[in-house]
């Protein structure tokens, strides 16, 4: 080819013939799109091929702006592995970090023998404490505007938008001891202000709370006690909230789970009839919760009402777009922090099983474990009754046929139901049924003195403490309600959690399940699918991002409808050994589904592999707010 010709080729790459999603909930075009200079070139019909150093054939092909993931824990990833590639890999290219009060905002903030990044993260996240405390070693900035700017220094594979994180906030003006004992006075409340208010002149997209009452702390002597931001009364909450809704950020919280009232009160604060300003509010989450079947119903009314002529609200309830899976190393997940009897097993350090075997001894503990687990399952009465109507108080219903054994020391058992194996044992311990060598030695050791389902699970805690993995469905199990939950315009996909509980859920393929979903009503639902996950979340944090027009950042990605709709969602975790924790991983696996991953006009990932750049050359960046 001649120099001339070299010389007209102006745009980095040209994508032909996709199908174009935009992110605006338009229906479909047909076209080219062009990428220069890491932004948006061109779209047309029909672009020269010539004009571009690479081109990519888009024929059976969405193309649409790069998907937001809003609800993340990566703030301790980014330090280890800032590509991100297990969200790269599934069309995300914009994530929110800082989320649920909890963030690296100001630092390692060690003091007085504190370590709150250890001391907050470890239970609320499901994050070993090592790599908690190898994040916290490598800390060297000192406030908000600090942190903004290291953020940008390092190789981003995704653009970052970030939140000012309650629980830090308050460790930070009031110090540790004082964040989880007493109120703030009016000058520590005042500072607390202050500093917010200058993060979001900074940049910083909003505020972060939250009020989940199983959100504890991993230190001692504070293990019965929850993270900071709980601590913290209606008056205090307003303040804080009022400057967000000034400076027109977001405010990101959880439900107070335990009080309706309180829940409404709090609240109403995104009503701009009440306040005479809507508060951008997003909040954790709309689930179908398997023993409370009334949660989500009560969530999307008062979704409506708060966001009602009369009411003026800016409220977005956060919505999972899968089975909410949850595995448990033992008694080690999040759902045991509802549940006093197994909470108490997770206020041990994860290493320290002779401290759980010494509780799973105790006489005293044996029977108030008994009488949790049997709750509601017999007899006659109110807690019966609440369980056969869906309405308990827990998310984990302790159905031992729905507890699904994933790995285990003795393999036999490996894919049986907890209900299973307690049937074996107790046809074993009859002299019913033959066993293995291994098996039989297992049974007699720890499963001998087993009379019922508190004392098998027990026994099942005592014999094999973290190395038993086991996993059960709590919520969303009804794929027809999460469809109808998604399409609800009250309601954002996300709570993907993506970055936290490391060996406890995966849903980074959760905004592929959301465009699957959608697609069974065709072009017009994946089009307004799209938008949700792309322009609406760009509005509701106030950054520039979620469109493919003309003059925007190249972030791009490509789906192959045809491998989406083959794709079994039930059937994408893996586990695997991330070297930059030091730690095995869930992760899930969506290979061909999403052929094109662009971030700033950067390819990423390409269908099956990382392009080498990922991780080792910075992409994307901390969004620029537009408020």
């Amino acid at each position: 080819m001649s120099d001339t010709s070299a010389q007209n080729r102006v745009w980095d790459y040209l994508i032909r013939g996709a199908k174009v999603f935009d992110g605006s909930g338009n229906l479909p075009v047909r076209e080219d799109i062009a990428i220069a200079g890491g932004k948006i070139a061109a779209r047309a019909p029909e672009l020269d091929p010539a004009m571009a150093r690479k081109v990519i054939d888009g024929e059976d092909r969405w193309a649409m702006p790069g998907l937001f993931d809003i609800h993340t824990h990566y703030d301790l990833e980014l330090e280890v592995a800032p590509g991100l590639p297990e969200s790269v890999r599934h069309g995300t290219t914009t994530v929110v970090i800082a989320n649920c009060s909890l963030g690296l905002a100001f630092g390692a903030q060690r003091k007085d023998g504190a370590d709150p990044i250890v001391d907050c993260y470890a239970r609320v996240e499901n994050i070993p404490k090592t790599v908690l405390r190898a994040t916290a070693d490598k800390v060297d900035w000192q406030n908000p505007k600090e942190y903004m700017q290291h953020l940008n220094r390092l190789n981003l594979g995704p653009n970052l938008v970030t939140m000012v994180p309650h629980s830090m906030l308050r460790i930070e003006v009031m110090g540790f001891e004082a964040s989880i004992s007493r109120d703030p006075t009016e000058d520590e409340l005042v500072a607390m202000e202050t500093l917010l208010e200058q993060a979001l002149d900074d940049g910083y997209a909003g505020f972060s709370t939250d009020a989940l009452p199983f959100h504890y702390l991993a230190n001692q002597p504070n293990t019965r006690k929850t993270i900071p931001t709980q601590f913290a009364k209606y008056h205090e909450i307003k303040r804080l909230t009022d400057v967000v809704r000034r400076k027109g950020g977001v405010w990101q919280a959880t439900p107070p789970k335990d009080s309706t009232i309180g829940t409404i009160k709090t609240f109403l604060l995104s009503c701009g009839r009440i306040h005479g300003k809507p508060l951008k509010t997003t909040v954790v989450a709309a689930l179908d919760v398997q023993s409370n079947r009334k949660i989500v119903r009560l969530a999307r009314l008062l979704a409506r009402v708060l966001n009602s002529r009369l009411l003026k609200g800016d409220f977005h309830l956060q919505a999972l777009a899968a089975p909410f899976k949850t595995w448990s190393d033992g008694a080690v997940t999040p759902l045991s922090e509802e549940i006093e009897e197994l909470r108490i097993l997770n206020e041990t350090e994860l290493e320290d099983r002779e401290t759980r075997r010494r509780i799973l001894d105790d006489p005293e503990y044996i029977d108030q474990f008994k009488a949790m687990w049997m709750h509601g399952k017999k007899g006659f009465g109110l807690a019966r009754l609440k369980r056969l109507l869906r309405l308990e108080d827990y998310a984990f219903n302790r159905t031992m046929s729905d507890m699904t054994i994933d790995v285990c020391p003795l393999r036999e058992w490996e894919g049986m139901t907890f209900e299973a194996v307690y049937d074996r044992i107790k046809a074993a311990n009859k002299g019913r049924m033959e066993l293995s060598d291994s098996e039989k030695a297992l049974i007699q050791e720890h499963f001998a003195r087993v009379k019922d389902e508190g004392d098998f699970v027990m026994a099942m805690l005592r014999a094999f403490d973290r190395d038993l993995s086991w996993y059960t469905v709590s919520a969303n199990r009804d794929e027809r309600l999460v469809r109808k939950l998604l399409m609800d315009r009250q309601l954002l996909p996300g709570f993907n959690d993506s970055g936290a509980h490391l060996t406890n859920m995966a849903f980074y393929d959760g905004n592929l399940r959301a465009l699957k979903l959608a697609s069974d009503g065709g072009d017009e639902d994946v089009a307004y699918m799209v938008r949700r996950l792309t322009s609406d979340p760009a509005r509701v944090f106030g950054v520039k991002g979620g469109s493919i027009n003309v003059g925007d950042q190249a972030d791009l990605i490509l789906i192959d409808p045809s491998a989406l709709r083959r794709l079994d969602h039930n059937n994408t975790v893996k586990r695997q050994y991330r070297e930059e924790f030091q730690h095995e991983q869930l992760v899930n696996r969506t290979d061909g589904v999403v052929p094109l991953v662009m971030i700033a006009g950067h390819a990423a990932w390409n269908g099956d592999d990382f392009e080498q750049d990922l991780g080792n050359t910075r992409m994307g960046k901390v969004l620029e707010t537009t408020f």
